[in-house]
Parts: C-alpha cells; structure tokens; sequence
C-alpha cells in the first residue's frame, strides 16, 4: 500500500484540485484550437506530396452486365519527393439518390475527403515501382462489369485513385483520385425517358452589306474565317459529321447557310484599306462540300430555323421596343428564315420556336417572342424554376398562357459540356456527368417525361465531341429514347410543374451586362429610314433592299454579345455604305449662272453613278427671291427626273426676271412621296434686264447703220456705171486703171467682186457674236437661248 501511496504521491488538497480544474478548462479553448491549427497543417501539408489522376477513358460510358469496363489516363507526381511502391486502383462508391449529390462530386472530382469506396483489389490495380516528380506515368486498366459489385440500377460514385509512400511520410496512403459516375442501368427500363437533343449550327456574323457592282452582286466578306470553321476538321465541319450520325434535332441560323451559300457562288473579303479582294477558288470548293455534306446529313431529321440572324430577344424587349419599328425587324427576320434554309438544304423547316440566350426568360422576353410569330420558346430549369418543391424533374413543355408554350431545357444536362474540354480528362468528366444526371431524372418517377437538352449556341470542336460521345451513350442505353423537339413541345405538360414566368428584375445582370444598348436599336432604326427614302427611287428594288435588310438583321444579332465594339463597327459601316449608294444619284454643283434679258432656260444636271437607272423622282428648283426672278412663272417648278444607270440627265427650267440683280435658286431632288433627297444645290442668277432707253438706243444705232450702207450701195453702183461708160468697148482705159491701182476705188467693190465667199462680207461681218437673248418680247425665250455659266 505504501508502494502504492508513493507511486500516486500526495493527495492535493480541494482547493488545489479546484484551481487544477480552473485551469484544464481554462486552457481547453486553447488545446482545440492546436488541435485544429495541426489538422490544418495535416490537410496543407497533403498537396505537397499530391499525385494529380487523369481519367482520360472510360468505356463503355453506360456498361451492361456483360461488358467489360476500361479505365485509362495518367497519373503525375507533383511532389518534391518520389513516390515509391504506387499503384492505381479502381474505387465503386455509394448509390446516388439526387441529382444534387451528383453536383457535388462534379464540383470536387479531386477531393480526398469524398466518399469514395473500397478498391477492387489488386487484381485491378497497376503498379508503378516509383513515380518522378514531374514525370506522367500513364495506366489502363480492365475489369469484368460483374466484378464491380454494383446493385440496384442507378448513378454510382466511381473513382480512380493513386496510392504509395515517400520519404516524408513512408507509410502507404491515398495520394490522389479523380471521381466521376457510373451509370448502371443493367437491362431495359420499365418506363423510358424521351430526350431531345438541340444540334446547334451557328455561327457569327460573317457577312457586310457591300456587294459588288456587277449583275451577280457578289457578296464581300468581313473576313475568311467562316472558311476556317466549315474547313475539313473546322469547328462547323466537325459538328456536322458529328452530327450526321445521331438522331438530334438541328437548330439552324440561316444566316450561316445563306454565307456559306454566298460564298460557294463566289465573294469577295474585305480588306483593312477598304478594298476588297476575291476570295479563294479554294475556299469556294470547301463552301459547295460542307453544303453538300449538310443536305445529306438533315435529310431525314428535324430541322429548326431561328430568325435570321439569331437576334437578340432579350436586348429587343429590354431596350429595343422603346425605338420605334424595332419589331418589324424580328417579324422580318422569322418570315425569311424558312425560304432561306429550303432554298438552300431543300428541307422545309420548323419555324416557331425562338432561343432566348442561355434560355433566360421574362414577361418581356415572352412578349416579343409571341409578336414575331413564334408561339414556343426555349426556356432553361435555371431561369422557370420549380417553385412548388417536386422530387422529381417534370417534362419540358409548360403552357403559359395565350398558345404560347414554354419549352424547358435542363440545366443540369444542357450546360455540362461548357468550359475547356481540350483534354481527355475534362472531356470524360463531361460526357459522365451528363449521363448520369439523365439516368438520374429517368429514375425518379415511374411515368415518362420529355427532357430537353439546349446546349451553347456556338460550341468548340472540342465540346462538340464531347456531346456527340454523350449522345450516343444515351440512345445507345437503356433508359432513354430520342425525341424530336417539336415532339416535346408537344408532348403532355405536368400540371404540377410550374409555369410561372419570372419577373424582370430576376433576369441574370451578367447576360444583362451584355446586351445591345438603345444606341443600337437608333442606329439600326436610322438605317431603315435611310434605306425606304433610297428605296424608292430605284427600278430594281431588291438589290440594295435585299442585303441591306438581311445586314441590319446582323447588326441586332445575339453573336455581338460581349463584343459591343465590334457591334458598332458592323452597325456604322452598313449605314457608311448605304450613305454612300445614296450619294451616287445627286445634283451637279453650278457656278453663279448670268441672265441677259427678260428670260432664259437654265439646265440643272442629275448625275446617276449606280450600274440600275433611277425613277421617281422630281426636281424642284426654286427663287428665294420670286419678286426679281421667277421659276416658270412662279416662285418655283418641278420637273420628274429618270435617269439610267451611269449617266447624267439635264433638266431645264424656264426663267424670267423683273429687275436686275442677283437671284439665289435653290435645286432639290424630291421622292415621289415628297421626302427629299440627297443635298440641295444652291447658286446666283445674275440678271442684267435691257431697259426700253437702251432698247430705243440700240434700235436708233441699228437705223443709222441700215442708211450707211445703203448709201455704200447706191455710190459703188453710180461708180460702176461710170466705169463702164469711160472704158468703153475695149476696156483700154480700165486696164490702165487698174495697173495705176486706186485704193479709194478697191474699197468701193461688192464682196462677190473682191473674192470673199458668197455671204460672208457684208453688214454682219464673220466675227460678230449672237445675241445673248432674243430682242425683248413678252414671250419666254426658246430653248435654244444660251446661259452663260
């Protein structure tokens, strides 16, 4: 016992043993947070002796009881240290009873943390004797499906992990893993779910308004990019082959079919000094395959036409319709969509579906859709949330009131093929997610819904193999069939569903953010009124209307998103050109003009520099100053204008002054529908009136001058007879005359006598100029009276 007294050593008294307790608790706080302070250390410290997994393959993506399944990527030491004694390992995880659980492990597929499972054992690793730092080892490893253990039909956590040991910490652990799913649908669903798949051809704007000025209008490009895309391993030629072989619904913008078109008949690219040049035979060819090839590919699918253009829905109703005729755009653009796509892929196309960007709605948005004709727009679960807390996912379509149906893609499906899927790994993580998330929906209900999938508007090569790889997995399982999208627009709507639009203020500020400014909408507005003033004067109206309506389609298109400057530029250079078209039917600048007399015609020049002739037109010429000069009597005239195509038409206006002075006159082309046209032209008439003194002296000078030369007659002929009677029969005396000579005598001969020509000589000599204006006379002059200019 004493033994056992010296060992416990003395008894503290209770007041020590309280201040003891006092202090425990006292330092307690402080015990828990070293704890914590070492644990976080713990969890730090484990990335520094990290090893990243790639999943770079896993097939099949949906297996069945007798397949095989193949894992394959790569691991990587990003440690300092060396990994020894490494293997990689195939982990099954627990059953997924929610959509929601499935986020989680897609947002932290590397989390060590995760509930992963057990690995399969060491018949299905592969072991690596030391991993470098730095250095990729790559595995591939295969396990029968029925070795996995997996139970009843559903989404499964699957997981690769990469285990060993290193100098630092020489035990074995987990140092990385990479998650992802494991459909499992062992055999043919009880209830099959219909998917429709959006295959989306889209593209930016390609296309200006400038065309060439031959008969064949060829169309001139902003650039040679879409010749990249629709090239042999192009972003739209892959999407095309992809697309060739699986059963989805095409949604086409047939702006991008009617460049493509353009561009296999031949075009033109714009160049930085203005010019333009021929584009390629090349690139011609390439045109005339991707169109072919796409024909072929749509022939017996649905095939749905947006507007022209893609507009932008959301910029219209939000900023738009407060600019007057911006909705004739939109109705605009939906009525030429199906001509479009049936002239050139001879398929006839759906038209009554619009595509909101990101499938972001409101009542506005809604509104404008309807009133371009459309009565289904395609809405994302994001943006017309279930608000009434339904375990299970509802089919797409919702009516919302007034014929219009709501078509809801899921959101969960439709954006997991966004970001950088240019590695392997990401791309698998992708085409997993996705199938799991629709084998998930499939299993919530035991009655068949339609789901849609709208993925982005314009994905990359690299996204778009990823949906394909997605696709196929899907109608090559069990749970899921295709369906058409007018098939789900269709199809019977869940009365449980919401159908509830948001309100505006809900709609997203980043797409917001984004959107066409009112200054837009203006500048596409003052294009049209450019375009109906120039319209009318011409005889063939659908080359100029025809790309300049298709151009300001473009100028409100969704693809200008994030690219407001660029927007701009498009939007200015379409209304430049068509300044300048207008500007080749003008009037000729005229000097200050002079009038001699009471009246006088003046010719004002219409100047045509287009290849088509110009009509409808009239021009009004008119005196700011009526009291000293009028225009045919009045203060003004007009005259109507046609002049053909490169060359100019003179058109006369009679005059008549009341004084002298100066006039100012004032030229100006008007529309048949009075606007005016083009820029007036202004100039002085300098009028110089003869008065009756003047009149009275000239007539005087004139009389004066009739006696003269009458007189002249009558002297030469008396000298002529005097002549005659001294020569007398043999002319002796003349000829000694003549050689004498007499100057006085030479002067006094007719002109027929001195050799002039007949007419010429006399009292109106050769140099004397025509009078300037007829004699004063209360008629108008004739035409012929020249203006001197």
């Amino acid at each position: 016992m004493a033994d056992a007294a010296e060992i416990q050593g003395p008894s503290a008294s209770p007041a020590r043993r309280l201040r003891r307790a006092g202090v425990l608790l006292a330092g307690a706080p402080l015990l828990a947070g070293l704890l914590q302070l070492t644990a976080a250390e713990s969890a730090q410290a484990a990335p520094a002796d990290s090893v990243s997994v790639a999943l770079d393959s896993l097939t099949p993506s949906a297996p069945t009881e007798d397949d095989t399944l193949t894992v394959s990527g790569s691991v990587i030491n990003n440690g300092r240290q060396s990994v020894t004694g490494a293997h990689v390992g195939l982990r099954v995880g627990p059953l997924l009873n929610t959509r929601s659980a499935i986020d989680g492990i897609a947002q932290h597929p590397d989390d060590l943390r995760g509930g992963t499972g057990d690995e399969l054992g060491d018949k299905y690793t592969q072991k690596f004797s030391k991993l470098i730092p730095g250095v990729a080892e790559h595995f591939s490893i295969s396990v029968p499906v029925d070795e996995l253990n997996l139970g009843k039909d559903g989404v499964y956590s699957f997981g690769v992990s990469v285990s060993g040991k290193t100098s630092a910490r020489p035990w074995d652990q987990t140092l990385g893993i990479e998650r992802t799913f494991l459909p499992w649908q062992s055999s043919e669903a009880d209830t099959k779910s219909r998917t429709t798949f959006m295959w989306p051809l889209i593209s930016s704007t390609h296309m200006t308004a400038r065309t060439g000025a031959g008969e064949r209008q060829t169309p001139v490009f902003q650039d040679d990019e879409l010749a990249k895309e629709i090239a042999p391993g192009g972003r739209l030629a892959q999407m095309m082959d992809l697309g060739r072989d699986l059963d989805v619904t095409w949604v086409i913008d047939p702006d991008l079919l009617a460049a493509v078109d353009a561009m296999a008949n031949g075009y033109r690219v714009q160049q930085p000094d203005g010019t333009s040049k021929a584009g390629s035979r090349e690139n011609q060819d390439i045109a005339k395959q991707w169109l072919a090839g796409l024909q072929k590919a749509v022939a017996d699918k649905e095939v749905v036409a947006l507007p022209f253009a893609d507009p932008d829905l959301a910029s219209l109703a939000h900023t738009g319709t407060s600019v007057t005729g911006s909705l004739s755009h939109l109705k605009d653009a939906t009525d030429v969509a199906a001509l479009t796509v049936k002239t050139v892929l001879h398929v006839t196309p759906t038209t009554d579906f619009v595509w909101p960007v990101d499938g972001a709605v409101d009542p506005s948005i809604i509104k404008v859709a309807t009133s371009a004709g459309a009565d289904r727009v395609i809405a994302r679960s994001d943006s017309l949330r279930e608000s009434a807390g339904l375990p299970y996912t509802p089919s797409a379509a919702r009516p919302i009131g007034g014929g219009t149906t709501a078509v809801v893609a899921d959101a969960r499906m439709s954006t997991a093929f966004e970001g950088d899927l240019t590695k392997a790994d990401t791309s698998t993580l992708a085409v997993q997610q996705f199938l799991a998330q629709s084998l998930e929906a499939n299993v919530q209900k035991d009655e068949q819904r339609s789901f849609v999938v709208a993925p982005q508007r314009t994905p990359t090569a690299s996204q778009a193999q990823a949906m394909a790889t997605a696709v196929k997995a899907l109608q090559d399982g069990n749970w899921s069939q295709p369906e058409t999208l007018t098939g789900a627009a269709n199809a019977k709507p869940d009365p449980d569903a919401t159908t509830r639009i948001p309100s505006t203020s809900a709609y997203p500020s980043s797409l917001r953010k984004q959107e066409l400014p009112r200054s837009a909408f203006e500048q596409i507005a003052d294009t049209q009124d450019k375009l109906d003033n120039f319209q009318v004067i011409l005889t063939d109206q659908s080359r100029v209307v025809t790309p300049f309506g298709r151009a300001i389609n473009r100028g409100m298109s969704t693809s200008w998103r994030g690219q407001a400057a660029k927007a701009d530029r498009f939007r200015t250079d379409v209304l430049s050109y068509l300044d300048n078209l207008g500007g080749q039917v003008k009037l000729i600048d005229k000097s200050e003009t002079k009038l001699s007399g009471r009246s006088a015609t003046i010719p004002v020049t219409v100047q045509n520099n287009l290849v088509q002739p110009v009509g409808h037109l009239y021009l009004r010429l008119s005196s700011t100053q009526p009291t000293r000069l009028k225009i045919a009597g009045k203060a003004y005239d007009e005259q109507p204008v046609e002049v053909s195509g490169g060359h100019s038409q003179s058109v006369k206006f009679t005059t008549s002054a009341n004084a002298n002075g100066r006039a100012t006159v004032l030229a100006q082309l008007y529309t048949e529908d009075g606007q005016e046209y083009g820029d007036p032209v202004s100039f002085d008439v300098k009028v110089t009136e003869v008065t009756p003194t003047v009149m009275l002296v000239i007539g005087g000078g004139v009389l004066l001058l009739v006696l003269a030369g009458f007189r002249m007659y009558t002297q030469r002929k008396r000298a002529a007879a005097r002549q005659a009677e001294e020569e007398g029969p043999d002319g002796a005396e003349a000829d000694s005359g003549d050689e004498a000579g007499n100057p006085d005598d030479a002067g006094d001969r007719l002109p027929e006598e001195s050799g002039a020509p007949a007419g010429e000589a006399g009292p109106d000599q050769p140099g004397d100029p025509a009078p300037d204006t007829a004699p004063e006379s209360t008629d108008p002059s004739g035409t012929g009276e020249r203006v001197d200019r």
